[in-house]
């Protein structure tokens, strides 16, 4: 077995273990996407907005609604990620956008929608740790269209998630790009380590 290909088993066996773990903080905080919404700190927005990429949760992924809905209300633009057909990750306003389906169980902008460039990349996980790393599903959509951005400038990379999901190690790929910060309903987890890819 390669080296590669023991990285990839060990993914796949920390998302199915860490997806139960998710479901269970989950099922037993039903008032953490309020409470995420009422603590993420303003200066985050003031520093790194105006235009925020936010996610339609699926399943039992911390819900960023409450959260998008206040940062409208400082006056973020919000957009939302779309998967194209080519399999790229755009990012699409989503103030007067049709939603349609998507692959992976996605809601998502249609493709008549606006694409616009965010400067804070609010993004979902399964799992974190303290270097940054991050644990998706796997597609890599994410990693390819922050690469892509930080290309063009400077973006903030944020993950949203339960503090359950902080794990001592994540198990990483070359192609896989840090984390700046993380925020969880209980706590904010600066890390800064962004605008590189894991080692």
């Amino acid at each position: 077995m390669t080296e590669a290909t023991e990285i990839v088993e060990q993914k796949a066996i920390l998302r199915g273990h860490m997806m139960e773990i998710r479901a269970e903080a989950a099922a037993r905080d039903p008032d953490a996407a309020d409470r995420l919404a009422a603590r993420f700190p303003a200066k985050l927005f003031e520093r790194y907005g105006p235009i925020v990429a936010g996610t339609l949760a699926i399943g039992d992924e911390l819900d960023p609604a409450p959260l998008l809905s206040r940062l409208a209300g400082l006056g973020a633009r919000i957009v939302l990620p779309r998967v194209e057909a080519d399999g790229a990750m755009t990012f699409r306003d989503a103030a007067k956008a049709t939603l349609e389906a998507g692959p992976f169980g996605l809601t998502q902008p249609s493709a008549r929608a606006e694409i616009v460039r965010p400067n804070l990349v609010l993004t979902p996980l399964l799992a974190f740790d303290l270097r940054g790393r991050r644990l998706g599903y796997g597609k890599g959509h994410y990693d390819r269209a922050v690469t892509q951005l930080r290309a063009t400038g400077r973006v903030f990379y944020l993950g949203l998630c339960y503090a359950q999901q902080q794990v001592d190690a994540v198990p990483v790929e070359k192609h896989d790009v840090l984390l700046d910060w993380v925020e969880t309903p209980l706590n904010s987890v600066p890390l800064f380590l962004g605008q590189a890819v894991a080692r």
